[in-house]
């Protein structure tokens, strides 16, 4: 009894980063909705601008309600701590923007969300980053594609829309040996489903705004490093700020230093900070992850089995299934389960598939017609037209996106309801 409890992941998720309040007695993590916060004096004031005191200076900065949400994130993936941001879309700038400096180079998998391919191909090269994407299926084409410029490594654990599971043990093993941090955007499987910091990723980012939060209710992101990577030779996070007076963080603040630069530095100066209220909703979120996640991969299963067997589909593209190329792979990364989130074929009339899968969602009445995934309630869109629409046809051959393919997110409701959803929706087509 002696021994320091190391409580289990449902316990993590109501109760990490959060004492309750010996004041007032709240049992709820407070809402602190304010954008600055009272020095105690001069000298005070002057140590947390000169990082030589921990605390809260302005909400751009931090917040302790977000303070809550980042702690119970970094305990749930396994990371020494974690930067709550405004969006996924941010998480990923935000972390480049730490890491890199002008010249420097990614690798980063072909199977990516349309989003994040936009951002890599296009808004970096603003910022002279040069981004070479590959596919993630053969370790060979990462190898080839390192350079002497190479300074990160990125995939996603299941690839959007491409149902892909990323190969850790092998891509972990090549950034090591290159001594090149992985990051890895996990937010298809949430930490309950997968914690790629045990495989041997470095930086996590997650869309909270998907299964973390499970309502549709915030936009957020979320960045937790697993604090074991050597920055030493990483100019971008060890070299002298000259903001800070020369600071070193990564000499300063050890494994915590590429989190205090991201959030000091780069969130700081890009204001792209997440609001109190949103990283409320997003603890609620997180309170019933790995009750939701349970049901939603129960559900997504017997989906998928039914449209395997279903006469008007093409294909179903789920790792879930055992004649997916990855099944394997997702038994041993995702043992609880290959989420909720996968794409099917529908057969089409005179190779019109793109008009085929506009009357298809049309006809769906249970399943929302969104730009989102990862919510209690079923979702559905067609990539081609909508997510991945500023992809040229070339790019969306290599991120696997094809004309027919429907995305599904499987939420939480009643399973034969979702299953006759769809078969009213087939019939509807077929007439």
């Amino acid at each position: 009894m002696s021994e320091k409890r190391k409580f289990g992941f449902e316990t993590r998720m109501l109760h990490a980063g959060h004492i309750p309040d010996s004041h007032t007695g709240a049992r709820a993590v407070p809402i602190y909705q304010t954008a600055s916060y009272v020095f105690d004096n001069a000298d005070h004031a002057a140590s947390l601008f000169e990082l030589k005191q921990y605390g809260n200076i302005y909400s751009r900065i931090s917040n302790p309600t977000n303070a809550v949400f980042e702690e119970r994130m970094a305990s749930l993936e396994g990371g020494t701590g974690a930067v709550a941001v405004s969006s996924g879309q941010s998480a990923q700038m935000l972390t480049m923007m730490t890491l890199l400096n002008p010249g420097d180079e990614i690798v980063a998998s072909s199977h990516l969300y349309g989003g994040t391919y936009t951002q890599f191909e296009h808004t970096f090269k603003k910022l002279s980053l040069k981004v070479t994407f590959v596919d993630p299926s053969d370790i060979a084409n990462w190898e080839k594609a390192i350079t002497p410029k190479t300074k990160v490594l990125y995939g996603e654990t299941i690839g959007n829309p491409a149902g892909s599971i990323f190969d850790f043990e092998s891509v972990s093993a090549l950034a090591k040996a290159n001594n090149i941090p992985l990051v890895i955007d996990n937010t298809l499987a949430s930490p309950y489903l997968c914690r790629p910091m045990e495989w041997g990723a470095d930086i996590v980012l997650h869309s909270a705004t998907k299964f973390i939060n499970g309502q549709g209710t915030a936009i957020a992101g979320v960045v937790v490093e697993s604090g074991k990577f050597d920055y030493t030779h990483f100019p971008a996070v060890s070299a002298p700020s000259i903001p800070y007076h020369n600071l070193n963080f990564y000499e300063t603040f050890g494994h915590y230093g590429f989190l205090m630069k991201l959030r000091a530095e780069t969130l700081r100066n890009t204001g792209s900070c997440l609001s109190a209220f949103d990283a409320f909703l997003l603890i609620q979120g997180l309170q019933t992850l790995s009750i939701r996640m349970d049901r939603h991969v129960q559900n997504a299963l017997a989906i998928a089995t039914f449209l395997k067997q279903h006469p008007m589909v093409e294909w179903v593209n789920y790792a879930g299934l055992p004649d997916h190329p990855h099944h394997e792979r997702a038994k041993k990364y995702l043992p609880k389960g290959a989420s909720s989130v996968f794409a099917f074929g529908l057969k089409s009339k005179n190779n019109n598939a793109r008009e085929t899968g506009k009357k298809f969602i049309e006809a769906l009445q249970i399943f929302s017609h969104v730009a989102n995934l990862g919510d209690s309630k079923s979702l559905v869109i067609h990539p081609a037209s909508t997510t991945h629409q500023q992809l040229s046809d070339e790019e969306l051959k290599r991120a696997k996106v094809n004309p027919e393919l429907i995305r599904i997110s499987v939420g939480i409701e009643t399973t034969d309801d979702l299953i006759w959803d769809l078969e009213q929706a087939f019939h509807a087509i077929s007439q």
